[in-house]
């Protein structure tokens, strides 16, 4: 039975190009040259040449010079007064006063009051035994001796005037101040006792009594005692 035949079918049974196939021949040829021409040749891009900006010159002005700083003003502060001066001057508020050179109050306390006993403040109460008087009771050029609590080696404060039988005035030096002379400062006792074996010291920076009980040993007087005589 011979092959059926059709649209897309030759007589002898082989395929045959349809209608598109037939027209898409002749049109790429065409095309191909069509793009060909449209493209144009094809160059080789240059390459970029980089050329270095000139240097920029800017002139910054020197800044002015800067002048030495001035010399320190010479001190000029009087010396401490003696015992006599600050009994003359009377009651004055509490005041503090730089000398001319940091002092502590173990050469203070022996130059105001006349006391001659060397070494630490807390020493003094010991070393004054048989040769100088010594009690409970404050008076005028005495020495209070604080004892050494902690890692303090004690304080020395010398009376310059009696308030009552438990509140005086003193002047001392190197109070919590570094070098400097407290004075007209108050000191009260606190002891239960009333012999002045607990005090407050007055803090004059803070115009009030200092928040500390400090242990007392007592008042070691000018007066040599009896023993020493």
């Amino acid at each position: 039975m011979p092959p059926a035949t059709g649209p897309g079918r030759s007589p002898r049974g082989r395929s045959r190009p349809g209608a598109a196939a037939f027209w898409r021949r002749p049109l790429l040829p065409g095309l191909c040259l069509a793009m060909t021409a449209c493209s144009g040749p094809t160059q080789t891009p240059e390459p970029y040449a980089y050329v270095a900006a000139p240097a920029l010159s800017i002139e910054i002005p020197a800044a002015p010079p800067v002048p030495p700083p001035p010399p320190p003003s010479p001190r000029t502060q009087a010396p401490a007064p003696t015992l006599a001066a600050l009994r003359r001057a009377g009651p004055a508020p509490p005041r503090i006063v730089k000398p001319p050179r940091p002092l502590q109050c173990v050469p203070y306390a022996r130059r105001l009051s006349g006391i001659g006993i060397r070494g630490d403040a807390w020493t003094w109460w010991r070393q004054a035994s048989g040769r100088y008087k010594r009690s409970r009771r404050p008076a005028v050029g005495a020495v209070l001796v604080i004892s050494r609590a902690g890692r303090s080696l004690g304080h020395l404060a010398v009376v310059v005037r009696v308030v009552g039988d438990r509140e005086i005035v003193v002047s001392h030096a190197n109070w919590l101040n570094r070098g400097l002379i407290h004075e007209n400062a108050p000191i009260k006792d606190v002891s239960l006792w009333g012999n002045w074996s607990a005090v407050k010291v007055w803090y004059t920076p803070g115009n009030h009594y200092g928040g500390r009980t400090y242990p007392a040993h007592g008042f070691i007087h000018p007066a040599v005692s009896a023993a020493a005589r």
